[in-house]
């Protein structure tokens, strides 16, 4: 059998930075040269980044791409690589259409080219486009309708996107009726819980489909609310796994590969799904055989807690440095969710970019400073105290505030305060809402909802306490000391806004209160299957009402990191002004 050195190339992209985009590239490529690839591969939109959003409608963005990709192939020439079949993901635009209605303006295309000696030698687009979720892809591109097929050393390579894996029919049953050697998929396939498994089942069950070893080359990184954990796979025409990269880590995976000589006729003609296959021979003779020397390594899986925790790490360093921000201010209140959040900022910025102030007020107790202060003493950040009792009595002698509107008035000081010191000192500042809170709208408009994003805005209650004793336990394991004060982690959640509060003075237990969450936020179930489940009626139906009634809140709360298969966002999209109830 034909031998083959695939390297993919698992590395995150900025959207909108061609340059920058291009120079991993040439650089990535260089390294998968000096490793003797045959095929090198990158993610999907690694050119332009993912996702490009309206981008995709604005000409002058798609020519860019267009002009950056043609430079690509010359400098891959010129630095000597253009023997290298490189394929890329890249912003293309149909040529042959005109314009109809119902069709994005342009005729945009998610697509990907395979470079090779200073030219263009083939480009193809998604087929299937998604739109579920956080995905609009129907209202940006046109799909592909070609099966695209390259034959280098003697073997047929047919290309997917991402998305073409994912949905049955189209170019997984089209690759075995063209009986290419090896299937190869670009993706930005973004992160949720357990979805590692969910893709490794998906990879297996195509690989069998298309009869042929299958290769999911992943993008990892973050983008706005999205995060890219990675955890490229390669499996056998079983579904056996060769390879599996690391999560949430850039990197290049080097792999040998005995597969089917490519037949002496290329396939041709219309296939499966009506596609048309378009192939391409770049080497038609096979490599003399050689001894394989990456013959294929299996990343060890993060655990679960591991897991959401690098991936809210990920999401906060990449909103933080590809937006050009240093450094993030953080309001400490000794509480569990404000611990987490300085937490995860020190481990995704460096303890000395992240910086913390304490703001009590009368009714804050006497370990709401000093859990703040240990917090700081323990992680090494930045700390502060700035009393906010003047302020607010100041206000309360002007306005005579009472019950919610004097509780609130702390919380839009604390808001007021931090945003004063980012403007003059230039941090920016985190939001340290959970899913939870922002749910059932248990946060104040302009107080604890300011921010420029939201790292645990996606964390439900318990899965902050969960994560806060994972990395405590980390560090001990380590020999380090955990970061966030026991005491913060053990007492009762409190607001502080009025003498000898609890989270529990209005809210459910926590533990119930998620239970109810999950079934009608994440899965959509309404009241009656959620009482079905075993919960009190009356109490579904109050968190429910206090679900529908704070969705204007929720929309002007900051971005912030997905880790759910529905975050309010993009994957959750309810009309603000919405009478229907359960």
């Amino acid at each position: 059998m034909p031998q083959l050195r695939v390297a993919l190339n698992q590395i995150d992209s900025t959207v909108g930075d061609l340059d920058e985009n291009a120079d991993a590239v040439l650089r990535w490529a260089r390294h998968s040269a000096e490793q003797g690839a045959h095929l090198a591969a990158f993610p999907e939109m690694a050119l332009t980044g993912y996702p490009v959003e309206d981008l995709a409608l604005r000409s002058s963005f798609v020519e860019a791409s267009r002009r950056a990709l043609r430079a690509l192939a010359g400098r891959l020439r010129d630095e000597g690589l253009g023997e290298l079949p490189v394929v890329v993901g890249y912003l293309d635009r149909c040529d042959e259409a005109t314009p109809r209605y119902g069709q994005p303006a342009g005729a945009p295309r998610n697509a990907a080219a395979v470079l090779h000696r200073g030219e263009v030698a083939l480009t193809y687009s998604k087929h299937h486009l998604p739109n579920y979720g956080v995905f609009d892809e129907f209202r940006y591109f046109v799909p592909g309708e070609t099966l695209p097929v390259v034959r280098v050393r003697g073997v047929d390579v047919a290309l997917a996107i991402c998305e073409d894996l994912w949905q049955d029919g189209g170019r997984v049953p089209a690759t075995r009726t063209a009986g290419a050697g090896l299937l190869l998929s670009i993706n930005a396939s973004p992160y949720e819980q357990h979805k590692d498994d969910l893709r490794l089942e998906l990879v297996r069950k195509r690989a069998q489909e298309a009869g042929c070893t299958t290769a999911y080359l992943a993008m990892t990184g973050g983008q706005d609310e999205l995060v890219f954990d990675g955890d490229s796979i390669v499996v056998d025409k079983d579904g056996d796994v060769i390879a599996r990269a690391p999560q949430f880590t850039e990197g290049c995976v080097v792999l040998d590969l005995d597969l089917p000589a490519a037949a002496a006729e290329p396939p041709s003609g219309v296939l499966d799904d009506g596609l048309r296959v378009e192939h391409v021979t770049l080497s038609a003779e096979p490599l003399p055989p050689y001894e394989a020397e990456h013959t294929g390594t299996y990343a060890e899986r993060l655990d679960d807690d591991e897991e959401v925790y690098s991936a809210l790490v990920v999401g906060l360093r990449a909103y933080v440095t590809k937006n050009g921000f240093r450094s993030v201010l953080v309001g400490l209140s000794g509480g569990i969710d404000s611990a987490l959040t300085a937490a995860l900022a020190c481990d995704a910025l460096g303890a000395e970019n992240v910086y913390g102030v304490a703001m009590p007020s009368r009714y804050s107790s006497g370990h709401s400073v000093t859990d703040a202060a240990e917090l700081a003493r323990r992680t090494g950040l930045h700390f502060r105290t700035v009393p906010i009792v003047p302020m607010f009595d100041a206000y309360m002698e002007s306005l005579e505030l009472t019950g919610l509107a004097e509780e609130n008035l702390q919380s839009r000081l604390r808001g007021t305060l931090l945003m004063a010191l980012s403007n003059q000192e230039g941090h920016i500042v985190l939001a340290p809402g959970n899913k939870s809170e922002l749910a059932v709208g248990y946060s104040t408009l302009y107080g604890d909802s300011v921010g420029a994003y939201g790292p645990i805005k996606d964390v439900y209650k318990t899965a902050v306490f969960r994560l806060a004793k994972w990395r405590n336990r980390a560090a001990a394991e380590r020999g380090e000391t955990p970061p966030i004060p026991e005491n913060s982690i053990r007492k009762p959640p409190s607001a502080e806004l009025r003498p000898d509060q609890v989270d529990t003075d209005s809210l459910p237990d926590y533990p119930v209160l998620d239970a109810i969450l999950e079934r009608y936020v994440d899965r959509d179930q309404g009241a009656e299957a959620v009482a079905a489940a075993g919960f009190d009626a009356e109490l579904v139906a109050k968190v429910l009402r206090m679900v529908d009634t704070a969705e204007y809140k929720r929309r002007q709360y900051p971005p912030g990191t997905k880790i759910s298969a529905k975050g309010f966002g993009k994957d959750r999209r309810l009309p603000i002004t919405n009478a229907w109830r359960e």
